[in-house]
């Protein structure tokens, strides 16, 4: 069987080692998992091509809204985020899927986070959407949403009306000192800005949780100077696709 990483750019995926050691462990002979360049004009044409051997996708930046569009059944959960990280292929049939939330709400806990208090989402992208599913279920219910152009923000507001939440959008991410300001003192803070879009900001110190999605290279400098000034915990992230895997073979 067949299985892949697919995005833009996605050469610093770490999908392909984590999956080969998953089937190694888990004895799946015969499975494979590369990885392919992937824009999201790209997506169906790449999805329509795919033989009978394919088991699935993994999705990532640019892919994660398109791919509800290529697929024939979305998951309550993808439909509600908007957004999908995982295609999985049974019988010519497409099932898409977000892991991202149940893997923020296992990161966080893992951390120590029991809900309640402050948390700040730093993007507006499909990654950030399936972050405020997974504050809900942790119970934060106060969350700030920071970008840089609140005109982009449509989506992520549409999913937050999908899901029953309320954060405060702002284009803070436009001026350092806002940015700084705004996370100052959170419980929580999620980056899900790409490589170096948060290298310039002001790191979280003692008493917050960071989570930042970016994992290659690791630690990243926004991640690195938060552990330098003391904050509670900075890790990068990875969301397997081990829950749809089963629930559709």
């Amino acid at each position: 069987m067949h299985a892949a990483v697919l995005g833009s750019p996605v050469a610093h995926s770490l999908s392909p080692a984590l999956h080969t050691a998953a089937y190694a462990a888990l004895g799946l002979d015969g499975w494979h998992y590369g990885m392919h360049e992937c824009d999201e004009a790209g997506l169906a044409p790449f999805v329509a091509g795919l033989g009978p051997g394919w088991a699935g996708l993994s999705l990532t930046m640019p892919l994660k809204r398109v791919a509800l569009e290529v697929a024939s059944e979305v998951s309550p959960l993808a439909a509600a985020i908007g957004a999908a990280n995982t295609l999985v292929l049974v019988e010519g049939r497409r099932f898409a899927d977000n892991t991202d939330v149940a893997g923020i709400v296992a990161a966080l806990r893992g951390a120590g986070v029991t809900g309640g208090g402050r948390a700040v989402v730093l993007g507006a992208g499909g990654t950030a959407q399936g972050a405020l599913a997974a504050l809900r279920d942790l119970g934060i219910g106060e969350v700030a949403v920071l970008v840089r152009n609140l005109a982009r923000t449509g989506e992520l507001r549409a999913t937050a009306g999908r899901l029953g939440v309320t954060p405060v959008v702002s284009d803070a991410l436009a001026d350092p000192a806002r940015a700084d300001a705004a996370t100052a003192g959170a419980d929580v803070v999620i980056s899900t800005l790409p490589k170096g879009a948060a290298d310039h900001l002001a790191a979280p110190g003692p008493g917050t949780v960071l989570l930042d999605v970016v994992y290659a290279p690791w630690p990243t400098p926004f991640a690195e100077a938060a552990q330098a000034r003391g904050a509670a915990w900075s890790a990068g992230w990875r969301c397997c696709c081990t829950r749809p895997w089963r629930r559709w073979s």
